[in-house]
């Protein structure tokens, strides 16, 4: 029996206005377990009217600061009391290992709490004006409606650092979840409104993204579109935005260097490589999917990570005991096996993996593939599976070159017991994330984003909140004059 899920629009769980459903297939078995709504762009236009009316409305819109951020932390509260259950649902639907979301679960809360307490730090200033008798100073003001698009890759994560500094700044929110995990979104969405949101404040919108995704980035009513995907789907984004002038944010993909000096740590850099690709299948925006790494310790490390992936554990990925989960989507084990099929034409090296194992379900071994120039296609373009390219190189400035040798700049990580190496290399390479002897290491108060073709904007810290406002500019007469010739600027 699959289990039903319906959308959240102004505080009442909804289908969609057709009718119509489609089918969320658990990537460990590739049957169907849930059914959802497909949203259409009616069902948009009544999630974004809900909204914009939430927004007006006084039950929001005159609430303190202060009391926006008690209910941010009742939320976060709720979240963990429910961790164990938004965990399981989302592993269901999207493949993350149990660990891997238990884990993510475990500090989500503390998301919504820090952001919590920004809700009333958020501070304008007085000008010093050069006119005589004129006094100003700058509001923050929240935008209105926001729209979230978030993948299937950590659906949950990637909706709390947009949903958490958006309600904090007094905005509401429409979120279309992809179609391919959806669920933990859903019931998220649910104890939004058991922490005491006004209803119409949140609101979840499922579907495709040719449908839902499409009408909610270009609906007239949405001042802010917060973006987590492809660059493909990107531009269709900016493009609709072009239409409705929203504000807009990007975190793409990635094609993050992974950089091992001669002088590291061994154990910990082979760890860091393994944490870096093959957790969360690679199915992550920063893994760390270049391995560069110096002639010195080349074969010492190749032969201590091949070893160690032999360890790595296939499995259902509800198991605690499974290291590495299937590919979220069928389609997406489909790219998979294409790029490492098309790695081999162009002459790499299959080190290890390079296959699906001997099991159901949409599961790809990991791989590591020996790269002899850093121009093959597996080298520049994103995967976004298990498969690590490996280059080496000879010198800092052949490591700074490679790992700038990509339009991706989004994350990077470096292995060295050098701390003046540690600086010059996190300050020569191009990415909005550097790691030093650690990798996915994250915190609700570091900034999360990239450029180039790893997109713009910026998520969690403090200047998340403040991206979620536009400064309101105030002048106020003080002379006892009354106003003079009006076709003269003041």
């Amino acid at each position: 029996m699959l289990t039903e899920f319906l959308m959240l629009v102004n505080g009442e769980r909804v289908s969609a206005r057709s009718g119509r459903t489609y089918r969320s297939l658990n990537p460990a078995t590739g049957e169907p377990w849930s059914v959802l709504p497909d949203a259409d762009e009616a069902d948009v236009d009544g999630a974004v009217q809900a909204a914009d009316a939430a927004f007006r409305d006084a039950a929001w819109a005159k609430l303190t600061a202060t009391a926006r951020g008690k209910l941010l932390r009742r939320l976060g509260d709720l979240i963990a009391e429910h961790a164990g259950e938004l965990a399981e649902l989302e592993t269901r639907d999207n493949g993350k290992l149990i660990r891997e979301t238990r884990g993510q679960l475990a500090y989500l809360p503390e998301f919504f709490h820090y952001t919590a307490g920004l809700a009333d730090k958020l501070e304008g200033g007085t000008l010093p004006i050069d006119k005589a008798d004129m006094f100003a100073f700058t509001v923050p003001q929240p935008l209105g409606v926001v729209a979230a698009i978030v993948p299937w890759n950590s659906p949950l994560y990637l909706t709390a650092i947009k949903l958490a500094p958006a309600l904090a700044a007094g905005n509401t929110m429409v979120i279309k979840p992809s179609e391919h995990a959806s669920a933990s979104i859903l019931r998220m969405a649910e104890l939004v409104a058991q922490a005491g949101f006004p209803a119409g404040v949140v609101n979840v919108v499922t579907g495709y993204g040719a449908g839902a995704g499409a009408a909610l980035t270009r609906h007239p009513l949405v001042r802010r579109v917060a973006f987590t995907g492809g660059p493909a789907t990107a531009r269709h984004v900016v493009r609709a935005t072009a239409d409705n002038f929203a504000k807009l944010s990007l975190e793409l993909g990635g094609k993050s260097a992974n950089i091992v000096f001669g002088d590291a740590d061994l154990g910990g850099a082979v760890n860091g490589a393994v944490a870096g690709i093959y957790a969360a299948s690679g199915q992550s925006c920063v893994a760390g999917s270049r391995l560069l790494v110096q002639d010195a310790i080349y074969d010492r490390f190749v032969a201590a990570l091949t070893e160690r992936m032999k360890r790595i554990a296939i499995g259902d990925p509800i198991d605690p005991a499974s290291d590495m989960g299937p590919m979220a989507t069928e389609q997406q084990l489909g790219v998979v096996e294409t790029m490492v099929a098309r790695a081999r034409e162009q002459g790499v090296t299959v080190l290890a993996g390079g296959k699906r194992p001997d099991r159901a379900g949409w599961f790809y071994e990991p791989t590591l593939l020996e790269c002899a120039s850093d121009t093959l296609d597996i080298v520049q373009n994103e995967v976004f599976g298990p498969v690590a390219a490996l280059l080496r190189f000879r010198d800092e400035a052949e490591a700074v070159a490679l790992a700038n040798g990509t339009e991706y700049a989004l994350a990077a990580g470096i292995w060295t017991r050098d701390l003046a190496r540690g600086h010059r290399m996190a300050r020569d390479v191009h990415a909005g994330i550097v790691w030093v002897n650690t990798y996915r290491a994250v915190s609700a108060m570091a900034p999360i984003g990239g450029y180039g073709a790893s997109g713009y904007g910026r998520e969690g810290g403090i200047h998340s909140v403040l991206d979620y406002t536009e400064p309101k500019t105030v002048w106020v007469n003080l002379s006892e004059q009354p106003m003079g010739d009006p076709f003269v600027m003041r």
